[in-house]
């Protein structure tokens, strides 16, 4: 089982009120999140990995706290936070235990992107009135019953990011939709209460701009989770995958209007983001985890290391990496907004990179730094460096897709194209 670690001094604020100037609104958010985390999740966080089990008492820790309906509106009777509110928060929770910021984020997602994502994209009054009637009956599930969402995209394309359409498809029906289709890496599996299923319409030609975000019950007929769940890493997440088979679904159980998901994902890029601030958080934990091992504070490691030049400098490393992947990524929040300029659209593409990158280097410069023992299951650091290795091949925004962006943006304007050699 895992020690539980006081982490005291290297416990503060992973971005600090005053320095990074939050509103007082993100620092009482990103306090509840620390709290929760280092009194609740991170002593259990070791039991989810090892059983690769859900984590089922954190949920009811965040529904008794409101944590549910972060990003619920206000005027819907949620906390109201908006996209950088959230991912502050977020990276306190995943300091603690990856595997809860992860599944949160993907319930949350439901409600960001239907709730102040969409919001700000300057709808036309039909389109919003129909919005706002839709998601109001999901977010009174999440408010009064305490339901969680699940977020199932991944099909293994570039479906995810608005490239090209879902495979999963919807015929309309006189009641509403028949929903067929398979889902990849369905985290929360067997333990959300709905599915936020990304489809497209089916019709003679299908389009990406005819995508549907559709919530479908857990227990409705139809739905099946299969397979074994036994990754390296984030093992409590869950993420077996889902098979939806003519899954009938009422017209009002849209998330957003048709199409709309498209919309959004084509113009507010920032929304792929939301996975980082758990790999933020796991660095930041990594690099408390070495603080306190170098000064002999880890219980049953009582030797003290800091007085080697090559620990000290090693550490330096780590800190290196780390303020530069906080400074690149809390600009890069900092920007979200619809229609970010190709600059800002190009810097969420290097924050994500570097986060996701970082993440794990740091993990395995604390274990080298550290040495051996760091890596025995009874301390988190051996947990957090199989958990980073994940961020990177984690769709739709992989390491390899922010690099040919990166690289393919930074050289052609838009619609420009090479000229077929003579």
């Amino acid at each position: 089982m895992n020690q539980i670690i006081d982490l005291t001094e290297t416990d503060a604020p992973l971005f600090d009120p005053k320095s990074w100037n939050l509103t007082s609104f993100q620092a009482e958010l990103c306090e509840k999140a620390r709290r929760l985390g280092k009194e609740n999740f991170a002593p259990r966080a070791e039991t989810w990995d090892r059983e690769a089990s859900f984590p089922v008492d954190n949920y009811e820790d965040l529904k008794k706290e409101g944590m549910l309906g972060i990003c619920i509106p206000d005027s819907e009777g949620g906390m109201g936070a908006d996209f950088k509110s959230y991912m502050l928060a977020a990276s306190e929770i995943g300091r603690y235990c990856g595997t809860t910021a992860l599944t949160f984020n993907m319930h949350v997602c439901s409600c960001l992107w239907t709730g102040n994502l969409a919001d700000s994209l300057g709808l036309d009054e039909p389109t919003l009135e129909q919005l706002h009637q839709g998601r109001s009956l999901h977010y009174q599930r999440i408010l009064d019953e305490g339901a969680v969402y699940s977020q199932p995209f991944s099909e293994g394309n570039a479906a995810a990011a608005g490239k090209m359409p879902f495979g999963t498809l919807a015929s309309k029906t006189e009641k509403g939709w028949i929903i067929n289709g398979k889902k990849g890496f369905a985290s929360l599996s067997g333990n959300a209460d709905y599915y936020g299923i990304l489809a497209t319409e089916d019709k003679p030609s299908l389009s990406r701009r005819d995508t549907l975000y559709i919530a479908v019950p857990a227990t409705h007929q139809g739905v099946e989770v299969i397979g074994d769940w036994d990754p390296l890493g984030m093992r409590g997440t869950v993420s077996r995958t889902l098979l939806l088979n003519n899954v009938e679904v009422p017209d009002e159980a849209q998330l957003m209007p048709r199409g709309l998901y498209h919309e959004a994902a084509m113009r507010w890029p920032h929304m792929f983001m939301t996975l980082t601030p758990t790999y933020l958080g796991i660095m930041q934990g990594a690099f408390d985890f070495t603080v306190l091992y170098l000064r002999g504070e880890i219980p049953g490691m009582p030797i003290v290391r800091r007085m080697h030049p090559v620990k000290q400098h090693s550490l330096a490393q780590m800190r290196i990496m780390l303020e530069q992947s906080k400074s690149i990524w809390f600009q890069a929040i900092s920007e979200a907004r619809p229609d970010p300029s190709k600059e800002e659209r190009l810097r969420a593409y290097a924050a994500q990179y570097t986060v996701m990158e970082n993440a794990n280097t740091i993990c395995q410069l604390a274990i080298r730094t550290c040495g051996g023992h760091s890596m025995l299951k009874s301390l988190p650091l051996e947990r957090m460096y199989r958990d980073s290795r994940c961020g990177s091949l984690m769709l739709p925004w992989t390491a390899e897709i922010c690099l040919e962006r990166l690289g393919k943006e930074s050289l052609y304007q838009h619609g420009e194209k090479d000229e077929p050699p003579n």
